[in-house]
């Protein structure tokens, strides 16, 4: 393994340096709980007042009013009470009785915004749209250069999209259009040959190249995509222009996450350059949103744990979280591992990681003071990381380490039992019953009941955060709150009925428990005095309109440390 010393892990750039020089709390332990500190003259910087204020605190459940100072509230009561802290300079913001509720946390996303940004975007109904988008790249793209689609959807597609299909709209140019979920790509002949794979090339054990009539049809699943990362030449840009683009590309997603009601964002996928993005935002001024970086990158994970780095560095703007592994496939492409096939077929899903892969990741990470976070969405590798953790557990003991099961989609008793027992932190996709209703069918009734088990996970006592994996899943939680209250898909359909939870449940699995996913719950995640001033409003409450039409309420204002960033 590669040797860093600490200040050669700072030389990933000034600005990286610049994110690991804030103050170091303990790894795993919870954050320490601010103390509710009395406002000082000349008042609080903020009053909210006449408002239907949902705060997620157990021993305040509703209010009306509260009160902000240094970023965080200082007071949280009846109109009457908090306007009697305001001096004649506070500034005050009449609800007008609209609903307030904490800053909305997204335990599992992959912000980066580059590909929102400059990226052929593929998330396109037709076929034909797809080709057209690729020869409008083509058009100012040098012969011979990849030509990359992002966010595309099979389900939602006119009909499938094939490797010939492809190949009509370039055969200069490899292309590669890849699945919204992440775990397969459509690749055109010209990618072929120069990977130099043909029909008769053998499935890697953790990986698939899909045929139809013993031809290949252009879908590629999991790590059997690697070998296309290494032919064929790409858009370059020099190291500046990449870390320019990573910056915008964040500062973008900052703005859109704050649209919906977003203030903290786990990021599940952070590279060297995203932390770097991280912080060259924030000096910017561009960082409207909290973040919680588990490492995926294993340069940058070797780098901080050399340089005596791990979970729980940093502050409350960016803070170093977990480490994330990947050990099978995807829900809504249809490739993770089960113990029963897919329906109509003998198709269990992929593994990409084997059980001794599992032990030794997990077994080192937790000896370094990682919380790690494994991707398992079948039930047989939900088991096979429990293994992992159960042994870590018993070697290194330690209760609050909250090591999380990423997606964790389909579960059943046995496992919700033991995910108890080890205090192990499930993340459940959050906006997939609504968004990808289309793709449920292909696991059939009995799965689904066990599928996206928020109600289960909480019946059992599990602090469930919720978690959109965008790109993979629509961000918007109030799309999530629609999609857990109901189980209904967007075309009407009700999937897993019995896993549907109440709307302030939702609401709990929004904020404070996403908070307790990265052991912050005593400094975000519900008003509450003393707590960090995350806030949204909203124009009506949850609870008074039709279930069905909770996604449609509008973010009214998004407030972050007690600062506008959207709307107001």
């Amino acid at each position: 393994m590669a040797k860093y010393t600490r200040g050669e892990f700072l030389g990933f750039g000034a600005a990286l340096a610049g994110a690991f020089t804030f103050g170091k709390r303990p790894a795993v332990a919870p954050a320490v709980a601010a103390q509710p500190v009395p406002a000082p003259a000349p008042g609080p910087d903020l009053i909210v007042i006449n408002a239907r204020v949902l705060t997620s605190e157990a021993a305040l459940p509703r209010a009306e009013a509260f009160a902000v100072k240094n970023g965080r509230f200082t007071a949280v009561g009846s109109t009457s009470d908090v306007r009697n802290l305001a001096t004649a300079r506070t500034p005050v913001i009449d609800a007008q009785r609209m609903t307030v509720v904490p800053g909305f946390i997204d335990a599992h996303s992959h912000p980066s915004g580059v590909e929102e940004l400059y990226g052929v975007n593929t998330n396109l109904r037709t076929v034909r749209e797809i080709q057209a988008a690729i020869r409008a790249k083509v058009d100012t793209t040098a012969p011979e250069v990849w030509i990359t689609g992002f966010m595309f959807d099979d389900t939602k597609l006119d009909r499938p999209l094939t490797r010939k299909d492809l190949d009509e709209a370039t055969t200069e140019h490899p292309v590669s259009v890849a699945h919204r979920g992440g775990h397969t790509n459509f690749y055109n002949s010209k990618a072929f040959e120069l990977a130099g794979i043909t029909a008769q090339t053998p499935d890697p054990p953790d990986g698939r190249f899909f045929k139809a009539n013993g031809e290949l049809n252009g879908r590629v699943a999991e790590n059997a995509r690697g070998v296309f990362n290494r032919v064929g030449k790409r858009e370059t840009f020099t190291p500046d222009q990449r870390r320019d683009r990573a910056r915008k590309g964040m500062a973008h997603m900052s703005k859109l996450f704050n649209a919906a009601g977003l203030t903290t964002v786990h990021n599940a996928g952070t590279s060297q350059e995203q932390i770097l993005a991280y912080e060259d935002c924030r000096q910017n001024g561009e960082l409207t949103h909290r973040a919680y970086m588990m490492i995926r990158s294993p340069e940058a994970y070797r780098g901080l744990k050399a340089a005596n780095i791990h979970t729980g560095f940093g502050d409350e703007w960016i803070r170093v979280g977990g480490v994330k592994f990947v050990a099978d496939g995807s829900a809504s492409e249809r490739t993770m591992r089960m113990s029963t096939p897919y329906v109509g077929t003998q198709d269990y899903g992929i593994l990409t990681m084997t059980q001794d892969q599992l032990h030794e990741a997990i077994d080192d990470a937790h000896s370094h003071n990682w919380q790690v976070g494994v991707h398992a969405n079948g039930d047989v590798t939900i088991d096979m990381v429990l293994k992992a953790y159960e042994r870590a557990l018993q070697k290194w003991p330690d209760p609050n380490r909250r090591h999380r099961i990423e997606h964790c989609t389909l579960v059943n008793p046995d496992l919700i039992r033991r995910i108890v027992a080890n205090g192990v932190i499930p993340t459940p996709f959050w906006t997939y019953v609504y968004y990808h209703g289309e793709k449920w069918s292909e696991y059939g009734d009995a799965k689904i009941a066990w599928m996206f088990a928020h109600k289960s996970f909480l019946d059992a006592g599990i602090r469930v955060p919720g978690a959109s994996d965008y790109t993979p899943g629509p961000f918007e939680p109030l799309m999530a709150l629609q999609s857990m209250v109901t189980r209904t898909d967007y075309k009407g359909r009700v999937w897993g009925p019995n896993q549907k939870v109440t709307v302030d449940q939702a609401l709990t699995i929004a904020t404070i428990n996403g908070a307790y996913a990265s052991s912050e719950e005593h400094v975000k995640g519900s008003i509450t005095a003393g707590k960090l001033a995350d806030f949204v409003v909203l124009e009506k409450d949850p609870h008074d309109v039709d279930p069905d039409q909770i996604m449609n309420i509008k973010v009214n204002r998004t407030v972050v440390g007690g600062k506008t960033v959207y709307g107001g």
